[in-house]
């Protein structure tokens, strides 16, 4: 399969879906990105980029059951696919190989 390249919010959606193990639906993905990385974020983003990575074959998804906190409506449930979760490692394995090669590490910023 020809490898699909990733933009850094869709990598950002895809990563926090395998955080989310099998527990991975529109509300709870757009919360734990705004609660990880402290950036405006919208749930129509979320939903067009698992869009876009369920396209890709990265990511699978399957309705789950009514719950009673939605008023019996089921949520749609994602997970992360084989080729997805090879997708991830393969961007884990460039950014390590390039942080390793960095001469100078980046010092964390200091407060004035």
């Amino acid at each position: 399969m020809k490898r699909s390249y990733l933009g850094e919010f869709e990598e950002i959606v895809l990563l926090t879906v395998a955080v989310l193990e099998g527990g991975a639906y529109g509300v709870a993905i757009t919360h734990e990105i705004i609660e990880q990385t402290g950036r405006s974020v919208r749930l129509n983003q979320i939903h067009s980029a698992l869009e876009r990575l369920e396209d890709k074959g990265m990511v699978k998804s399957e309705m789950g059951e009514p719950t009673a906190e939605r008023g019996g409506r089921r949520k749609r449930l994602f997970t992360v696919t084989a080729y997805g979760r090879r997708t991830l490692e393969e961007i884990q394995d460039v950014r390590v190989s390039f942080w390793s090669r960095l001469l100078n590490p980046l010092k964390p910023a200091t407060s004035l």
